[in-house]
């Protein structure tokens, strides 16, 4: 008797215990799917394998997206975190992104706790080998067992585990992560089904001692004095806050590291795969940069109670002697002692235009592709691709419309069009800049973009609605009293002198003047009608009225931009339409449109090659 006759058939199997494949599988579980989570070790569920935080530019709106829908990478962080701080205060609202330091144990341990909770959660502890096809539709996983388990889909969040080779100097070994076997068979049997694979590589620095450091010799840097947290539900306060250290490489130190260059993988020609390009290692920053006699390094500690300590900005792969040799020459270094040292990973990943929006392959139906698979760095962007992927799965199975995120409203949306539209020869990282409409997808308003979203598809708690609802409420009823209060110039004489701003010579409406720059609405609680208004609502709410009346002419025009660009995602290209046949537009966009397949003429145009004249020429095409 076969073994695989002893087990049930899933709804959802999720193949990878990272960031990706816990969202995914809380997403399914709790939307009501059966899900299964194969693991290679079930003590590393969740593992933070490289720095522990979570958040930061771009990457903190993700994890407040996801929160907004329902998912748990923002609830986890913030029952875990050590460190919290709003970054970018300094800029405009678009700019402003939570960053959380995060105990790296207590992570782990609490996102499996979250899945172990949830009774359509069930795991195995086991590699899996293969993907099970038939008919073009995938039917369940080939395990290292030698036993198969069945499903109706499939999510696969490999991570850095496909074929992956750790770098440490000239030595070379197989392994998913230090000290973790990696994983074989997935990408051979990929690759029977026609899938394209490529390299790609990541790194890491090394962990040292903290009670081997001079603490004297670095900058302090504390975390926000008052403390703000990822989700939108209330959350309880962290029990302390840790501080982090800045310390700063020399010339000296980059001279003993060039001493290794000859044995480093990164030049002897060991790696040739791509890394990611705005998270280098400190080999390639000496390279690259060679004009600079200093790279700042970020000290910071691993979790509440233990001593190990991660060196933020020293991501290397020199011999481990060179290594060790190197960091003692920084200040507040000279008696470090290694926990473990720095090294790089190679690994398999699929080039994403082989996916639709969804995240589903183009190839086989049913299966799901979700972070460092698709090209991607980072556990945010692995996060909400794991969110969407489990979402998707869920919704196919059941036989619900997909749920697809679009450009204008939310920064996973940008991230999932790029790589379906663009695809990615180097670890893809979200930046700000990479969404046309960041003024409207701020991380302070993802509740209100998403969370509708969230409870209408079954992930978004009740509790989550009625909170945003109120949050809507009171914006709009605050914001109607407050555009009607006239403020007259005897009133906030002294304000303004204090601010430097100019004197009121007549009774103006407050909207006026809280779109100065010196002011804030608060600033206007000194007449009392005003404060009778702002009194009774949440800080989150003054928030909201104070970004609305200070950019709401940029809001106004990236809103008209983005309905111009919905038109063009209403305009839906014909399944199966062969671009081939349009011999009006050049060969190279023939190639690219027909390997990509848009659905739309929006997606269309995102594709990177593809010039207006030929988004011109389809549209003539079909008939608009």
């Amino acid at each position: 008797m076969k073994m695989d006759t002893f087990f049930e058939e899933y709804d959802v199997i999720v193949v990878g215990a990272g960031h990706a494949g816990c969202e995914a599988a809380h997403a399914a579980a709790t939307m009501g799917s059966k899900v299964l989570v194969l693991t290679m070790n079930m003590q590393t569920i969740a593992q933070m394998s490289c720095n522990p935080a979570m958040g930061g530019i771009a990457k903190g709106q993700i994890i407040r997206e996801i929160d907004a829908l329902g998912g748990m990478s923002g609830i986890v962080t913030d029952r875990t975190s050590i460190q919290f701080r709003m970054l970018n205060r300094s800029k405009g609202p678009a700019m402003w992104s939570p960053r959380a330091q995060s105990d790296r144990w207590r992570f782990a341990e609490e996102w499996r706790l979250v899945l172990e909770r949830n009774p359509n959660v069930h795991f195995v502890q086991v590699s899996g080998t293969g993907i099970l096809v038939k008919n073009d539709k995938v039917v369940g996983v080939q395990t290292g067992f030698g036993e198969n388990f069945y499903a109706k889909s499939v999510v696969l969040t490999s991570g850095t585990f496909l074929n992956g080779l750790i770098h440490l100097g000239e030595k070379q070994f197989g392994g998913g992560r230090m000290g973790e076997k990696s994983a074989t068979g997935i990408t051979e049997s990929l690759l029977k089904f026609g899938f394209e694979s490529g390299r790609m590589k990541t790194g890491t620095p090394p962990r040292v001692d903290g009670r081997s450091l001079d603490y004297s010799a670095f900058e302090r840097q504390d975390g926000d004095e008052d403390a703000g947290s990822f989700s939108y539900l209330p959350q309880k306060g962290m029990p302390r806050q840790l501080p982090c250290w800045v310390a700063y490489t020399s010339d000296e130190v980059h001279e003993t590291l060039k001493k290794g260059f000859d044995r480093s993988p990164m030049f002897n020609g060991a790696i040739q795969s791509v890394g990611p390009r705005y998270c280098p290692s400190i080999e390639d920053k000496i390279n690259r940069f060679a004009d600079k006699d200093r790279h700042q390094l970020f000290v910071e500690p691993e979790g509440l109670e233990t001593v190990e300590v991660y060196v933020n900005g020293f991501s290397t792969s020199l011999p481990m002697e060179v290594q060790y040799e190197a960091l003692r020459k920084i200040k507040g270094f000279e008696n470090a002692r290694f926990f473990r040292p720095g090294y790089a990973i190679e690994y398999d990943y699929f080039p994403p235009t082989q996916l639709s929006h969804t995240l589903e392959t183009k190839l086989v139906e049913g299966l799901y592709f979700a972070g460092q698979i698709n090209g991607t760095t980072g556990y945010e962007e692995a996060a909400c691709q794991g969110l969407m992927a489990g979402i998707n799965a869920h919704r196919k199975v059941h036989g619900l419309p997909p749920v697809i995120l679009t450009r204008d409203q939310a920064y996973i949306g940008v991230l999932i069009d790029d790589l379906i539209t663009k695809g990615t020869e180097e670890p893809y990282r979200m930046f700000t800049s990479r969404a046309e409409f960041r003024l409207l997808l701020r991380q302070d308003n993802a509740d209100l973009r998403l969370t509708d979203l969230g409870y209408e598809i079954g992930l978004a708690s009740e509790e989550r609605k009625i909170i945003k609802d109120k949050k809507s409420r009171d914006v709009e009823s605050a914001q109607k009293a407050l555009d009607a209060v006239s403020v007259h110039p005897k009133d906030v004489e002294s304000l303004f002198v204090s601010r430097g701003t100019p004197p009121l010579k007549q009774q103006v409406k407050l909207p006026t003047l809280v779109s100065r720059p010196q002011l804030e609405l608060q600033d206007f609680a000194i007449i009392d009608e005003i404060a009778s208004i702002i009194d009774n609502v949440d800080d989150d709410v003054i928030e909201q009225l104070n970004i609305h009346y200070k950019y709401s002419g940029y809001l106004d025009k990236e809103k008209e931009q983005a309905d111009k660009m919905k038109r063009l995602e209403e305009l839906r290209i014909p399944d199966g339409f062969n671009y081939m046949e349009l011999q009006s537009i050049s060969m190279e966009a023939r190639e690219k449109l027909q390997k990509i397949k848009p659905v739309t003429l929006r997606q269309a145009s995102s594709i990177s090659g593809i010039s207006p004249s030929d988004i011109q020429v389809l549209l003539v095409h079909f008939g608009r």
